[in-house]
């Protein structure tokens, strides 16, 4: 008999799938204890590297506007013309401190602006989409891409173990495996913000965002040998391309579009918006240019400025908000409660997450490592009679207003006509790879599950392909029993 799942008190749970939401699109209330239990433990699993994204490297820029989407938006880092300070930290998901550049996984692509309004962090991927479309789910799924407790050695079984029972992962995955889930450098790979955001313009109206780093070096992968010997050879071999590339002038640029769409279409699209599983057809809805991002400046101390940055989606600014994303929604309070165990209560102070175009009014105090600190003139309370800072909502950011329904339920999205977990990973095989495409994914696939994938995980692994495409199924699983044949014989 099952075991049920339990609080770390004991506590029957009563989902381990779904989030307490208002509504099947309304934000994720606080008081689903289990869902904050089960984030705010897995920030504080290891010490001192990043949980996840542990492995990486980065860069200073800049943000330059060239297009007009003011209509859209008052965010002035956004506006005609304007210039912006950022960063970038770039990354593998799975991997920790001294794994190779080159293992086959997502990147992470975070970026910091330095805006007038306070700092703007955009983190995503390099992929348009994600495993999972819940929070809940989010550390399962990292811990099943991490190691084996007993040996402390990977494991694909437990990796597709975890897969082929969250079919949602199908668009991700089929991405993973095939020629993007190993780019050729950092600067050779697009990037993504991933989640749906909300942007407001001047006259408070509303829409719906999805931003695109598109490389200007052009989309370049390493093939599974070549990035097996590259990592015997130099594990670093990312982090020493950007570098190298930055030194010598060559300086790595993306143009920036977003897809936008009116709030009153979100209803009535046929896949959910907010899925962070699924992409938005171009056709539906086309790329707007918005300006040419730039790495031009090294890091003087690696340390200081990339390990020690600290990206969060719930720095926001004027005119950009959060949207019904539950994946956007969880990450607005578990990235900013993980820097605050890795790095330290006051790490907003560290260099490289320091405002640099706004000044701070902030009634924060003390705490470990505070650096920074208000005369003592200043009240450490609000309100107060003696000119402290003081809210202005005229000012500030509005970060999350839309409509949904008060009901509190535990439930999926709100299902749209062409929803579904294979839908899109089975488009992306048929219409967008061509066969060499095709040929390589099968390849990796097939690699990758004669890595130890076992029964009852290996039947499921073939039913789990059969479903993104039954073609591809079929020859993912004619090539992993030939190689099992092969291996037994």
């Amino acid at each position: 008999m099952t075991k049920p799942t339990t609080t770390n008190t004991g506590i029957p749970v009563e989902s381990d799938d779904e989030s307490l939401t208002a509504g099947r699109q309304g934000p994720i209330l606080l008081h689903d204890h289990y869902l904050i239990e089960k984030l705010a433990q897995f920030n504080r699993e290891r010490v001192p590297e990043r949980i996840v994204h542990a492995k990486g490297s980065g860069a200073y820029g800049e943000l330059v506007v060239t297009g007009d989407v003011s209509k859209y938006t008052k965010a002035k880092l956004f506006q005609p013309g304007a210039r912006t300070e950022s960063l970038a930290r770039f990354s593998t998901v799975a991997g920790e401190q001294g794994s190779p550049d080159t293992w086959r996984d997502p990147r992470g692509f975070a970026v910091k602006f330095y805006t007038e309004d306070g700092n703007y962090d955009l983190v995503g991927n390099n992929t348009p989409i994600f495993f999972i479309k819940d929070p809940i789910k989010f550390p399962d799924f990292i811990r099943s891409q991490k190691r084996l407790p007993g040996n402390g050695l990977r494991d694909h079984n437990m990796q597709w173990d975890f897969w082929t029972l969250r079919p949602e992962s199908a668009h991700q995955v089929t991405w993973l495996m095939g020629d993007r889930g190993i780019p050729k450098t950092y600067r050779h790979m697009n990037g993504y913000g991933s989640h749906t955001y909300q942007w407001i313009n001047a006259t408070g109206e509303r829409f719906w965002v999805k931003y695109h780093f598109k490389t200007d070096q052009g989309i370049e992968f390493l093939t599974q040998a070549e990035a097996d010997r590259i990592a015997g050879e130099d594990a670093d071999y990312h982090r020493k391309d950007l570098w190298e590339a930055i030194e010598r002038g060559d300086f790595p640029s993306w143009t920036v579009y977003v897809q936008v769409m009116p709030v009153a279409e979100a209803e009535g699209y046929r896949f959910n918006p907010f899925d962070l599983t699924k992409v938005w057809s171009h056709k539906d809805y086309p790329l707007i240019e918005v300006g040419k991002w730039t790495l031009n400046r090294n890091p003087r101390n690696y340390f200081v400025d990339i390990e020690q940055a600290a990206f969060e989606p719930s720095n926001v600014v004027p005119g950009i908000g959060f949207s019904p994303d539950k994946m956007l929604l969880g990450r607005v309070f578990a990235y900013a409660d993980a820097h605050r165990y890795r790095i330290g209560t006051n790490y907003a102070q560290l260099p490289p997450n320091q405002a640099r175009a706004a000044e701070v009014n902030s009634y924060s105090k003390e705490g470990a490592m505070r650096y920074h600190y208000n005369d003592p003139n200043v009240p450490v309370y609000a309100p107060n009679s003696f000119d402290g800072p003081h809210a202005d909502p005229e000012k500030a950011a509005d970060t999350g207003i839309w409509d949904f329904d008060p009901t509190i339920v535990r439930a999926g999205y709100v299902q749209h006509a062409e929803d579904g977990d294979f839908t899109q990973a089975g488009t992306l095989v048929r219409e967008v790879l061509d066969d060499a495409q095709r040929e390589r994914l099968v390849d990796n696939i097939v690699g990758h599950v004669l890595g130890g994938v076992r029964e009852p995980v290996l039947s499921r692994v073939f039913q789990y392909w059969k479903n993104v495409d039954a073609d591809l199924g079929k020859r993912v699983e004619e090539g992993v029993r030939a190689g099992l044949d092969s291996s037994q014989g």
